[in-house]
């Protein structure tokens, strides 16, 4: 016993130290998403999310003013074209070095004078300015590129929220499958939350034959996975009529969560104290008046633990809206699929994949956060006595 009871701080401390591993494990890419999504893709290719606070090491890359529309004639045939490399606007950052060829990264000082051969020749000053010079031949057709070392300091920006989410133009948008996601979502949470309350309070506090056999019938659906089931209610539903729309996926989703929820608010309800409801009977209630007046208000964490995990399978969901929602026209695109359909086409636009998904998880965050409290109360209902 003594040894046991050694062992338990051991326990304990090994438990605490599982728990914020987790925490941090799912934080982290939490995180890191977050800032990404502020990040321009110069800077998320730079350097890691962790070091957006930091000064940035970056090599930039742009081209001098178009030498046609900009060159000026410096006599005997040599032309020049001048101004800043970085054009109008101001640049934050320090030039650490420069160079005309991407082999030769940094070879040159701020202020230097590279000799390009055969005359021609550029100069590149630490505030951006810049002197090309040459012949004929050498200052006209495709302006010179120059490759620039520079350390840039913090910047954050909304241009990629604007972009995913209010630019008319980007057909690619999130808008649109935000609000396709939250027609599903929000009666898909709903309507078995209605039904699965009835349901419940019907095999906890009523009598009528054949009762087990239906409590036995829940807990026996919750192990069917819902892939075996797909292929047949599709079927089923265009054999109705109904075939790929809301009302369909509407119906899915309400199939596939009922037994958790019938479970879960069944064994909440059974628990409630007896007294309550035998008095309510005395006192001349009916059972519609008991179930809206007493149980559904003494029930809410558990009702309110299902709504978070209905709602979150529902919003992270791609299975059961590719097989029943999806369709060509692509009107009732939700998010799980605009994002599946962004990394084939912006693969390499981190800055629009990291947006896009932070705008997918930012709602089940909320959600999550503002009914957390309820959560392990709902998830431990009918364990303990």
């Amino acid at each position: 016993m003594d040894a046991m009871a050694g062992q338990k701080p051991i326990v304990v401390w090994a438990l605490n130290i599982s728990v914020v591993l987790l925490v941090l494990l799912w934080l982290f890419p939490t995180l890191g998403l977050f800032v990404s999504s502020f990040r321009t893709g110069d800077q998320i290719t730079a350097s890691g999310w962790w070091s957006a606070m930091f000064p940035a090491e970056q090599t930039l890359q742009i081209r001098a003013a178009d030498p046609d529309d900009n060159r000026v004639d410096l006599g005997n045939g040599v032309f020049a074209v001048e101004g800043n490399i970085f054009g109008e606007e101001a640049f934050a950052g320090e030039i650490s070095g420069w160079s005309t060829s991407s082999r030769r990264l940094g070879e040159n000082a701020p202020g230097d004078t590279f000799d390009m051969g055969d005359g021609e020749s550029f100069t590149l000053n630490a505030d951006g300015t810049y002197v090309w010079q040459g012949n004929d031949d050498q200052i006209s057709g495709r302006a010179q590129r120059v490759f620039i070392d520079a350390t840039t300091p913090p910047d954050f920006t909304l241009d990629n929220y604007n972009f995913v989410l209010f630019d008319e133009d980007n057909s690619e948008g999130m808008a649109k499958a935000f609000f396709n996601t939250l027609t599903v979502v929000i009666p898909a949470t709903i309507i078995p939350i209605l039904i699965a309350a009835f349901a419940a309070y019907a095999l906890a506090w009523m009598d009528f034959p054949g009762r087990a056999l239906l409590i036995a019938a829940v807990v026996g659906l919750l192990v069917v996975p819902l892939q075996l089931a797909l292929i047949p209610l599709l079927s089923l539903h265009n054999a109705i009529g109904i075939g790929k729309g809301y009302l369909g996926v509407w119906l899915a989703h309400t199939g596939f969560g009922l037994p958790l929820a019938i479970y879960l608010l069944r064994n909440y309800m059974v628990g409630l104290p007896r007294d309550i409801i035998e008095n309510a009977k005395v006192d001349g209630a009916t059972d519609f008046q008991i179930f809206t007046k007493i149980i559904l208000p003494l029930s809410f964490p558990a009702l309110a633990s299902f709504a978070i995990f209905q709602f979150l399978w529902t919003w992270n969901d791609l299975l059961v809206a590719l097989v029943f929602l999806i369709d060509a026209s692509g009107q009732t695109t939700v998010m799980t699929k605009q994002i599946v359909e962004l990394l084939g086409t912006r693969g390499g636009d981190w800055e629009i994949l990291a947006t896009s998904a932070f705008v997918s998880i930012a709602v089940p965050l909320l959600v999550f956060f503002a009914m957390q409290k309820y959560l392990v109360r709902g998830l431990l209902a009918g364990s303990v006595k």
